[in-house]
């Protein structure tokens, strides 16, 4: 049975796990659907027999836990566009189709990655420091236009990141699983096999890569030693992908000249984390992709899969999850219908 179409005729059996704030706006789900909302603690119980499981708390870890070892829900659907917290072998081994939110945080994160990149051209927080200690102090700024940022991750996501960045002025390159000469929106990409090489080349580097085990601490010690001296780093991925104590290190040791992180290891960020603390660095709590009405956007794209699932036709962003992400831009089309 194709996994896209719903388990019986009747309405499927919905489970939506909650977290701090609830969905609004899910009558249009409810019309299509038997949903039943629950918390972490509840989810073990409400698994067996559900048809699809909603993840609207998208940072929950309580899934493996709570897995079925058999009969577990035919669609998965999570509210983010990561999905590294869904792929634990019960469910990646299983015949569940996994779907994600790509598309929403594109334009959003690629806008916040355009004002990290000006806040350290122009240094704003320093700006913004010497302010608050009602201090005047006369400072020359760099130049956005001509300057090189390498954006690793050549998803919907890291491609608007390189589109705005390359409408202020920017050269932009990518760093991706297959290389090409003429991306539409990176320029040049290059393997991940040959990162080090595109590091020493940037002044920004961008990371909007998927957390999988190939890019776990892709940015360790090795890599920082890379970088320019002169050049930032951006975090609007996943924690993980950094090894935050090389990272600590050498930002204390000035072999980069700053960061910018929307994502750690461990969130919320504990406060012994040394990285409050450096004047290097900006420190910003997950919310790179949160704009007025993204919540909005999350109902409406799950209404809309939903509403696909019910009628039998093809899934929006099915995930590869062999991969840990959606697959192929033709794919996704395909997906699409």
């Amino acid at each position: 049975m194709d996994p896209a179409l719903p388990a019986s005729g009747g309405p499927p059996d919905v489970v939506v796990l909650l977290g701090d704030v609830d969905p609004r706006g899910m009558e249009e789900a409810e019309g299509l659907a038997r949903i039943r909302y629950v918390r972490e603690t509840e989810l073990a119980k409400a698994l067996p027999g559900a048809d699809v499981l909603f993840m609207w708390d998208f940072l929950s870890d309580a899934l493996a836990g709570a897995w079925p070892e058999s009969g577990g829900p035919r669609w998965v659907h999570i509210a983010s566009a990561g999905v590294d917290r869904l792929m634990f072998p019960g469910l990646t081994h299983s015949d569940t189709i996994v779907t994600n939110s790509r598309g929403v945080f594109d334009e959003p994160i690629a806008e916040y990655v355009l004002g990290l990149v000006l806040a350290f051209a122009k240094d704003l927080h320093t700006t913004l420091r010497l302010q608050g200690e009602r201090r005047w102090r006369h400072r020359e700024t760099e130049r956005v236009t001509g300057s090189r940022a390498l954006v690793v991750g050549t998803g919907p996501i890291g491609r608007a990141i390189g589109r705005r960045l390359s409408a202020a002025g920017l050269a932009v390159s990518g760093a991706g699983r297959t290389a090409r000469d003429a991306d539409p929106d990176l320029g040049v990409v290059h393997p991940m096999e040959r990162l080090g090489e595109a590091l020493a080349e940037a002044d920004y580097v961008v990371l909007a890569a998927p957390l999988t085990p190939q890019t776990r601490k892709m940015i360790d010690a090795a890599a920082l030693e890379r970088m320019r001296p002169s050049a930032r780093l951006v975090n609007v991925g996943r924690g993980g992908l950094v090894a935050e104590d090389d990272l600590v290190e050498a930002l204390r040791a000035g072999r980069i000249a700053g960061a910018a992180l929307d994502v750690f290891e461990d969130e919320p960020l504990p406060a012994s984390s040394p990285l409050w603390d450096l004047p290097n660095v900006i420190v910003s709590p997950h919310m790179s992709g949160d704009v007025v009405g993204w919540r909005d956007e999350l109902v409406r794209l799950f209404a809309d899969n939903l509403g696909r699932y019910v009628s039998g036709r093809p899934l929006r962003n099915v995930v590869d999850k062999r991969l840990g992400y959606v697959g192929s831009e033709r794919a996704a089309t395909h997906q699409r219908g």
